[in-house]
């Protein structure tokens, strides 16, 4: 398989073998995580493997109780980290500020996608499947403390690593052609914008568990690995809300806008808990 077919045919896994990824391995993804891109090449990351039980344990409720997470033999905390930077300039007799610059935070958060997504392309070479998990955005003090950061370390992404037992088959997205621009951006008209989500989810006057396989198959592997009854109370929660299209479900139900808003203030109190003050 090429690289092109690899990349084409990643999914995101959730449902794990019990099995244990050998050390050769788990050091080749390291190496590439270390040799990603990175601004200035400055590498202003740092990564947590999290590998015991009561690691993964602890990690998945932090994370809201993805079953995905504790089951996985081996998640990966990608933590944006100025502390190792700010020590080094100040042995240096300079000075560093990152934790004071929006160029140097969004900067780095590039670079720490960039080292994470240089492990899911060598995890599908390596026959073994991944998720990225991002809601530990939720609880950044909680997972801080667990850890014992320092200050100007923030952890932002988590990647659950693990030999798959299923594969997702189907994976939704939109036409090139609604997201390539060429030399300026293209304006789109309402149908056009309408006709492009519509042919990426479907109807939804099909059976809701094939809808919640391609809009969120979360709730299904949820339902299926620990926490029953999971199903039915999306199902519950769409026919209360009256949920007629994909925008009404993934901006009422999968991502409530008002609850999307009012975390701003918590997230950003955890950034400044950190030591961060560029909010």
């Amino acid at each position: 398989m090429d690289l092109y077919e690899l990349m084409m045919k990643r999914r995101s896994v959730r449902a794990f073998k019990e099995q244990e990824i050998p050390e050769s391995v788990i050091e080749q993804l390291i190496d590439v995580a270390n040799y990603a891109p990175s601004g200035g090449n400055i590498q202003p990351i740092s990564i947590i493997l999290v590998r015991s039980v009561s690691g993964r344990r602890r990690l998945a409720e932090i994370v809201g109780d993805q079953p995905w997470v504790k089951n996985a033999p081996l998640s990966m905390v990608f933590c944006l980290d100025f502390h190792r930077i700010k020590k080094w300039a100040e042995l240096c007799q300079t000075d560093f500020r990152g934790e004071r610059a929006v160029n140097h935070f969004l900067i780095g958060y590039a670079d720490l996608m960039a080292a994470a997504q240089n492990v899911v392309i060598l995890c599908e070479s390596l026959s073994l499947g991944s998720v990225y998990i991002g809601s530990i955005l939720d609880e950044i003090d909680a997972a801080r403390d667990f850890f014992e950061m320092p200050d100007y370390v923030l952890p932002l992404m988590v990647l659950s690593i693990g030999y798959p037992k299923s594969i997702p088959q189907r994976i939704p997205k939109l036409k090139k052609e609604h997201i390539v621009h060429h030399e300026k951006y293209r304006k789109t008209g309402d149908e056009e914008i309408c006709r492009a989500f519509d042919e990426k989810y479907g109807p939804m006057d099909e059976s809701i568990e094939k809808y919640l396989e391609k809009a969120f198959v979360e709730a299904l592997e949820a339902d299926k690995q620990e926490s029953p009854k999971y199903l039915e109370r999306v199902k519950k929660r769409m026919k209360q809300l009256d949920i007629r299209n994909s925008a009404q479900f993934l901006f009422q139900v999968r991502y409530p806008t008002k609850m999307m808003v009012r975390m701003n203030q918590r997230i950003l109190q955890s950034i400044r808990n950190a030591g961060f003050k560029i909010f």
